[in-house]
């Protein structure tokens, strides 16, 4: 069955004999392993979008701390580790995003991500900026420096993700082990944080360990430029890494697009500034 087609009458919803009644098993073919969600299709999402008028973002989480008491024997939500706006802070203030000190931090809950939450996420329009494409080929015209909007948000593609999943187990052992731990990042300098600004992106991300190079604080930085100090202590921009961005560049690469609609949703924990993505690009 097409995801388009009508569905059978609820009285003959037991499709396989084999199974209990009520059952929908191979509605959408014996390999199916999605059931209903087949009808969430490229053509339902165009017309969900449409829904899109006034650009307001609710957000429809409860806290994973509540309840407070979890019934049917659910263990109570622990947090532990924390980061986002707090994951770095200017290092000659000793001060975060909005001039909280460490303490400050460790006892709200109105810090980071929760304020995102509140705000629905993050949602807007991505634009994939494809260094290791550009790096392989090489005569690629980068025609989206011209195209940047105000409130956009930037993902940069190394190819980290992808040479990493070549390695061995033993090899990405190894590489976890080694005594500094030197990744490809974006260069950070005073040109780099002028570009970034002057852009007017709503926030940043990358493919890599670290969006800026790594060690962030390694001997070739410059104190007075690192990234992570100005974006997430001095402008409140969110810094995204570890995306997968492979079959993001493969669809832009098919399609000769590099924008589309993008929502990332963190965890709603209150006290929590830190978060899996939860993005999903949206063409």
């Amino acid at each position: 069955m097409n995801a388009d087609q009508s569905l059978p009458a609820f009285n003959e919803l037991r499709l396989d004999p084999k199974a209990p009644v009520g059952n929908a098993w191979g509605l959408f073919g014996a390999s199916d392993k999605v059931g209903m969600l087949n009808l969430l299709t490229p053509e339902t999402t165009r017309e969900a979008a449409k829904e899109i008028k006034e650009g307001t973002c609710i957000s429809l989480d409860w806290p994973l701390s509540k309840p407070s008491h979890p019934s049917f024997g659910r263990n109570l939500f622990k947090h532990r580790i924390w980061d986002g706006f707090s994951h770095y802070g200017n290092q000659k203030a000793q001060c975060f995003f909005i001039n909280l000190t460490q303490d400050q931090v460790e006892s709200t809950d109105t810090m980071g991500i929760n304020a995102w939450v509140e705000n629905g996420g993050i949602v807007g329009r991505g634009v994939l900026l494809d260094y290791a494409e550009w790096a392989e080929r090489n005569s690629i015209s980068i025609r989206p420096f011209e195209s940047f909007h105000k409130g956009d948000i930037l993902f940069i593609r190394s190819g980290f993700s992808s040479e990493y999943n070549k390695l061995s187990t033993t090899d990405q052992k190894a590489l976890a082990e080694r005594p500094s731990p030197d990744f490809i990042g974006l260069e950070a300098t005073m040109e780099t944080l002028e570009w970034i600004w002057n852009s007017g992106f709503a926030a940043v991300a990358g493919d890599a360990p670290s969006f800026e190079r790594s060690p962030i604080a390694g001997p070739h930085h410059n104190p007075d430029v690192m990234l992570h100090q100005w974006l997430l202590a001095g402008w409140g921009m969110p810094i995204g890494e570890l995306f997968d961005l492979e079959k993001l560049s493969d669809y832009c690469k098919k399609t000769s697009r590099r924008t589309f609609f993008l929502t990332s949703i963190p965890l709603k924990v209150l006290g929590g500034v830190a978060s899996p993505p939860n993005a999903v690009a949206i063409f």
